[in-house]
Protein backbone atom coordinates (compact mmCIF):
# COMPACT_ATOMS: atom_id res chain seq x y z
CA UNK A 1 0.00 0.00 0.00
CA UNK A 2 0.86 3.79 -0.58
CA UNK A 3 -0.09 6.77 1.06
CA UNK A 4 1.01 10.28 0.45
CA UNK A 5 1.76 12.43 3.72
CA UNK A 6 2.27 16.33 3.81
CA UNK A 7 5.79 17.13 5.57
CA UNK A 8 7.12 20.47 6.84
CA UNK A 9 10.34 21.59 7.98
CA UNK A 10 12.49 20.60 5.14
CA UNK A 11 14.76 23.13 3.16
CA UNK A 12 17.50 21.80 1.61
CA UNK A 13 18.50 18.36 -0.34
CA UNK A 14 19.93 17.72 2.77
CA UNK A 15 16.62 17.82 4.43
CA UNK A 16 15.27 15.47 2.13
CA UNK A 17 18.01 12.98 2.52
CA UNK A 18 17.44 13.12 6.50
CA UNK A 19 13.66 12.69 6.05
CA UNK A 20 14.05 10.07 3.77
CA UNK A 21 16.72 7.85 5.46
CA UNK A 22 14.66 7.98 8.57
CA UNK A 23 11.37 7.18 7.08
CA UNK A 24 13.13 4.12 5.33
CA UNK A 25 14.13 3.04 8.69
CA UNK A 26 10.40 2.12 10.05
CA UNK A 27 9.50 -1.36 10.32
CA UNK A 28 7.77 -2.54 7.36
CA UNK A 29 8.23 0.43 5.12
CA UNK A 30 9.48 -0.74 1.88
CA UNK A 31 10.06 2.82 -0.36
CA UNK A 32 10.08 6.12 -0.29
CA UNK A 33 10.32 9.60 -1.99
CA UNK A 34 10.67 12.65 -0.30
CA UNK A 35 10.03 16.13 -2.19
CA UNK A 36 10.79 19.90 -0.30
CA UNK A 37 9.40 21.78 -3.05
CA UNK A 38 6.00 19.90 -2.95
CA UNK A 39 6.38 19.61 1.18
CA UNK A 40 5.59 15.62 0.20
CA UNK A 41 6.56 12.11 1.41
CA UNK A 42 5.19 8.94 -0.46
CA UNK A 43 5.42 5.92 1.24
CA UNK A 44 4.99 2.91 0.22
CA UNK A 45 4.57 -0.13 3.03
CA UNK A 46 3.66 -3.61 3.61
CA UNK A 47 1.25 -3.05 6.56
CA UNK A 48 -0.54 0.25 7.66
CA UNK A 49 2.29 2.34 10.32
CA UNK A 50 0.37 4.82 12.18
CA UNK A 51 1.45 9.01 11.76
CA UNK A 52 3.18 8.60 15.60
CA UNK A 53 4.91 5.86 14.58
CA UNK A 54 6.50 7.60 11.10
CA UNK A 55 7.03 10.88 13.68
CA UNK A 56 8.68 9.46 16.30
CA UNK A 57 11.54 8.42 13.45
CA UNK A 58 11.96 12.36 12.55
CA UNK A 59 14.21 15.21 14.03
CA UNK A 60 11.72 17.72 15.49
CA UNK A 61 11.87 20.16 12.98
CA UNK A 62 10.54 18.13 10.45
CA UNK A 63 6.78 17.43 11.05
CA UNK A 64 4.63 14.87 9.19
CA UNK A 65 0.49 14.76 8.82
CA UNK A 66 -1.99 13.39 6.68
CA UNK A 67 -1.84 14.48 3.42
CA UNK A 68 -5.85 14.14 3.21
CA UNK A 69 -8.79 13.45 5.10
CA UNK A 70 -9.02 9.91 4.55
CA UNK A 71 -5.67 9.53 5.57
CA UNK A 72 -6.68 11.52 8.72
CA UNK A 73 -9.90 9.12 9.97
CA UNK A 74 -7.78 5.92 8.82
CA UNK A 75 -5.46 7.00 11.63
CA UNK A 76 -7.88 7.78 14.29
CA UNK A 77 -9.25 5.03 17.05
CA UNK A 78 -11.67 4.99 19.74
CA UNK A 79 -9.79 6.65 22.91
CA UNK A 80 -10.33 2.95 24.89
CA UNK A 81 -9.02 1.01 21.97
CA UNK A 82 -5.75 3.31 21.83
CA UNK A 83 -5.28 3.64 25.33
CA UNK A 84 -6.28 -0.44 26.38
CA UNK A 85 -2.90 -1.52 27.25
CA UNK A 86 -1.70 1.45 29.65
CA UNK A 87 -5.59 1.13 30.99
CA UNK A 88 -5.09 -2.40 31.25
CA UNK A 89 -1.72 -2.03 33.09
CA UNK A 90 -3.09 0.17 35.80
CA UNK A 91 -5.94 -2.03 36.14
CA UNK A 92 -3.81 -5.22 37.30
CA UNK A 93 -1.16 -3.12 39.53
CA UNK A 94 -4.00 -1.52 41.61
CA UNK A 95 -5.95 -4.48 41.65
CA UNK A 96 -2.99 -6.39 43.19
CA UNK A 97 -2.28 -3.63 45.60
CA UNK A 98 -5.41 -3.26 46.63
CA UNK A 99 -5.51 -7.02 47.43
CA UNK A 100 -2.61 -7.21 49.47
CA UNK A 101 -4.24 -3.86 51.51
CA UNK A 102 -7.43 -5.80 51.77
CA UNK A 103 -6.00 -8.82 53.08
CA UNK A 104 -3.50 -7.14 55.34
CA UNK A 105 -4.19 -6.98 59.19
CA UNK A 106 -4.60 -3.39 58.49
CA UNK A 107 -4.94 -1.27 55.43
CA UNK A 108 -1.60 0.80 55.01
CA UNK A 109 -1.78 3.73 52.82
CA UNK A 110 1.96 4.37 52.61
CA UNK A 111 2.37 1.21 51.58
CA UNK A 112 0.10 0.21 49.39
CA UNK A 113 1.59 3.56 47.32
CA UNK A 114 4.75 1.89 47.60
CA UNK A 115 3.52 -1.48 46.43
CA UNK A 116 1.65 0.38 43.61
CA UNK A 117 4.98 2.30 42.18
CA UNK A 118 7.15 -0.54 42.67
CA UNK A 119 4.75 -2.21 39.97
CA UNK A 120 4.40 0.65 37.79
CA UNK A 121 8.46 0.78 37.77
CA UNK A 122 8.88 -2.58 37.28
CA UNK A 123 6.18 -3.27 34.81
CA UNK A 124 6.96 0.01 32.42
CA UNK A 125 10.83 -1.08 32.54
CA UNK A 126 10.06 -4.21 31.30
CA UNK A 127 8.36 -3.12 28.17
CA UNK A 128 11.93 -0.14 27.64
CA UNK A 129 13.99 -3.30 27.99
CA UNK A 130 12.34 -5.50 25.01
CA UNK A 131 13.35 -2.97 22.74
CA UNK A 132 15.73 -0.30 24.54
CA UNK A 133 16.91 1.03 21.10
CA UNK A 134 13.47 1.56 20.05
CA UNK A 135 12.76 3.04 23.33
CA UNK A 136 15.92 5.49 23.10
CA UNK A 137 14.81 6.70 19.85
CA UNK A 138 10.66 7.65 20.82
CA UNK A 139 12.17 9.24 23.67
CA UNK A 140 14.63 11.52 22.25
CA UNK A 141 11.35 12.95 19.87
CA UNK A 142 10.07 15.30 23.31
CA UNK A 143 12.44 14.62 26.66
CA UNK A 144 14.79 17.45 27.30
CA UNK A 145 17.16 15.73 28.71
CA UNK A 146 17.11 12.88 26.08
CA UNK A 147 17.02 15.66 22.82
CA UNK A 148 20.65 16.57 24.24
CA UNK A 149 22.27 13.73 25.33
CA UNK A 150 20.49 10.78 23.56
CA UNK A 151 21.99 8.11 25.63
CA UNK A 152 19.82 9.08 28.36
CA UNK A 153 17.24 6.92 27.17
CA UNK A 154 18.84 3.55 28.22
CA UNK A 155 19.98 5.42 31.58
CA UNK A 156 16.01 6.14 31.78
CA UNK A 157 14.75 2.59 31.42
CA UNK A 158 17.61 1.06 34.25
CA UNK A 159 16.77 3.90 36.72
CA UNK A 160 13.44 2.71 36.18
CA UNK A 161 14.30 -0.47 36.79
CA UNK A 162 16.20 0.66 40.03
CA UNK A 163 13.13 2.66 41.16
CA UNK A 164 11.05 -0.25 40.96
CA UNK A 165 12.91 -3.01 43.46
CA UNK A 166 13.64 0.70 45.52
CA UNK A 167 9.98 0.53 46.24
CA UNK A 168 9.70 -3.08 46.21
CA UNK A 169 12.19 -3.79 49.15
CA UNK A 170 11.34 -0.47 50.89
CA UNK A 171 14.70 0.83 50.21
CA UNK A 172 15.41 4.36 51.95
CA UNK A 173 12.09 5.97 51.02
CA UNK A 174 13.56 9.71 50.96
CA UNK A 175 15.95 8.98 48.94
CA UNK A 176 13.64 6.84 46.40
CA UNK A 177 11.17 9.14 46.44
CA UNK A 178 13.09 12.11 46.21
CA UNK A 179 14.71 10.28 42.45
CA UNK A 180 11.32 9.57 41.72
CA UNK A 181 9.78 13.02 41.76
CA UNK A 182 12.88 14.86 40.06
CA UNK A 183 12.84 11.98 37.44
CA UNK A 184 8.98 12.15 36.70
CA UNK A 185 9.31 16.00 37.14
CA UNK A 186 11.55 16.34 34.63
CA UNK A 187 9.74 13.95 32.11
CA UNK A 188 6.73 15.82 32.35
CA UNK A 189 8.44 19.01 30.97
CA UNK A 190 9.09 17.46 27.49
CA UNK A 191 5.45 15.72 27.29
CA UNK A 192 3.75 19.07 28.29
CA UNK A 193 5.62 20.81 25.41
CA UNK A 194 4.75 18.17 22.80
CA UNK A 195 0.55 18.29 24.16
CA UNK A 196 0.84 22.67 24.61
CA UNK A 197 2.33 22.62 20.79
CA UNK A 198 -0.01 20.34 19.66
CA UNK A 199 1.84 17.88 17.65
CA UNK A 200 1.63 14.20 17.23
CA UNK A 201 4.59 11.79 18.07
CA UNK A 202 4.79 8.27 19.80
CA UNK A 203 4.36 8.24 23.54
CA UNK A 204 7.48 5.77 24.52
CA UNK A 205 6.02 5.17 27.95
CA UNK A 206 5.53 1.93 27.20
CA UNK A 207 9.00 1.32 25.15
CA UNK A 208 8.40 0.35 21.30
CA UNK A 209 5.95 -2.33 22.30
CA UNK A 210 2.69 -0.44 21.85
CA UNK A 211 1.67 2.86 19.03
CA UNK A 212 0.50 4.90 22.14
CA UNK A 213 0.39 9.05 20.76
CA UNK A 214 1.67 11.28 23.42
CA UNK A 215 -2.06 12.88 25.11
CA UNK A 216 -3.11 14.14 28.51
CA UNK A 217 -3.14 10.52 29.37
CA UNK A 218 0.73 10.41 29.62
CA UNK A 219 0.31 13.54 31.89
CA UNK A 220 -2.07 12.01 34.32
CA UNK A 221 0.30 9.16 34.80
CA UNK A 222 3.32 11.28 34.95
CA UNK A 223 1.15 13.45 37.41
CA UNK A 224 0.43 10.72 39.34
CA UNK A 225 3.80 9.46 40.03
CA UNK A 226 4.51 12.82 40.91
CA UNK A 227 1.54 13.03 43.62
CA UNK A 228 2.43 10.23 45.56
CA UNK A 229 6.44 10.39 45.18
CA UNK A 230 5.81 13.93 47.27
CA UNK A 231 3.15 12.01 49.20
CA UNK A 232 5.34 9.48 50.57
CA UNK A 233 8.19 11.56 50.95
CA UNK A 234 6.23 13.83 53.01
CA UNK A 235 5.24 10.85 55.10
CA UNK A 236 8.82 9.71 55.54
CA UNK A 237 9.94 12.92 56.80
CA UNK A 238 7.27 13.47 59.47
Amino acid sequence: MTHTYHVTGMTCGSCEVKVKSALLFVKNVTSVEVSKDNNAAIITMDKHIALPELQSTLEEKYQISAANQNETIEHTKPWFVTYKPVLLIFAYIFSATAIVELTAESIDISRWMRHFMAGFFLTFSFFKMLNLKGFKDSYLMYDIIARRFPAWGYVYAFTELTLGIAFLINFNPIITNSVTFVLMTVSIIGVLKIILNKKTIKCACLGDVFNLPMSTVTIIEDGLMILMSLGMLFMALN
